[in-house]
């Protein structure tokens, strides 16, 4: 089994030279025989990568551990590289770049395609609630953007294939949006709303006709994940780290998704470079899984 021999001179090594307990060494132990079991797939320690690693972490979160638990299989994973650069049984350590910040912005909760099509399927789109409330979640998922930014969406900010989403910093930007949420939101309009075209109110709102709050749309996906008995802990939010994770997982440009996503934040932003309107909407229609 891969790993077999390194796990074994890691354990000796830590035993011997570092004056462990023996609870913490069979802690060790039993990290590494989780992450060697993962793993399976693979046939030589050569070919493990840093995504091996995160996908790893993304399983156990997914297993409901807690950040510390999490954080402990991290820091045991860095040591175990390190002695093996260090031995050299390992050209490069894969884990020098894993910091904590990075690791946490990395696996947040994520659904599979599969859940988010058991999502979309919960809402009954012949009552109104039901149309409104499938149409939302399509937007979240098709689009990426925050549930804060969906809130304020108004009825001309969406257009024949695109949405004007003005996001954090009150800065405006342009996503390309799937025909499935284009469809879905036709329906809730003219079925259901019924709305004068020359006339700019929200998009989405109450049966009172205010503006749908943010908490309002927490409550709904709540209630279709259990519905759908979909398991994991969700949020609106979940929906914008599917959205991204399975671009990536389409192989969709980093940057590509960095621009639909819109982050405010300088110090990332300024990292990748602007790419024009064109790009974004041929990778959209290249790799979303529902164009």
């Amino acid at each position: 089994m891969i790993l077999d021999a390194e796990i074994t001179d890691f354990i000796a090594y830590i035993a011997s030279e570092k004056g462990l307990s023996v609870n913490t060494i069979e802690a060790y132990g039993r990290d590494l025989k989780g992450f060697q079991e993962f793993l399976s797939d693979i046939s030589s320690a050569d070919l493990i990568q840093e995504k091996d690693i995160i996908s790893y972490l993304i399983t156990l979160k997914n297993r409901d551990l807690s950040s510390s638990s999490i954080y402990r299989f991290l820091i045991t994973l860095k040591v175990f590289f390190r002695f093996l650069v260090r031995e050299k049984m390992l050209k490069n350590d894969i884990t020098f770049f894993l910091d904590t910040p990075k690791i946490w912005q990395l696996i947040p909760e994520v659904l599979s395609q599969a859940e988010v099509m058991t999502l979309l399927e919960q809402p009954d789109p012949s009552s109104w609630m039901g149309a409104r409330d499938r149409a939302i979640i399509e937007v979240l998922y098709a689009s990426g953007i925050r549930v804060s930014e969906l809130c304020q969406l108004d009825l001309l900010d969406l257009g024949d294939r695109t949405l004007r989403v003005m996001g954090k910093g009150r800065k405006e930007r342009i996503v390309p949006i799937a025909q499935a949420a284009i469809d879905a939101v036709d329906h809730y309009l003219v079925t259901f709303r019924k709305v004068d075209k020359c006339e700019n109110p929200p998009l989405f709102v109450s049966r009172t006709g205010r503006r749908i709050e943010r908490t309002r749309v927490w409550s709904r996906i709540k209630f279709y994940a259990k519905k759908g008995e979909i398991t994991k802990v969700i949020s609106p939010h979940t929906l914008r780290h599917s959205f991204a994770t399975h671009l990536l997982d389409n192989g969709a440009d980093l940057r590509v998704i960095q621009e639909m996503l819109g982050h405010a934040d300088i110090s990332t932003t300024d990292r990748y470079t602007h790419l024009s309107g064109k790009q974004m909407r041929d990778a959209f229609n290249a790799f979303h899984p529902r164009p």
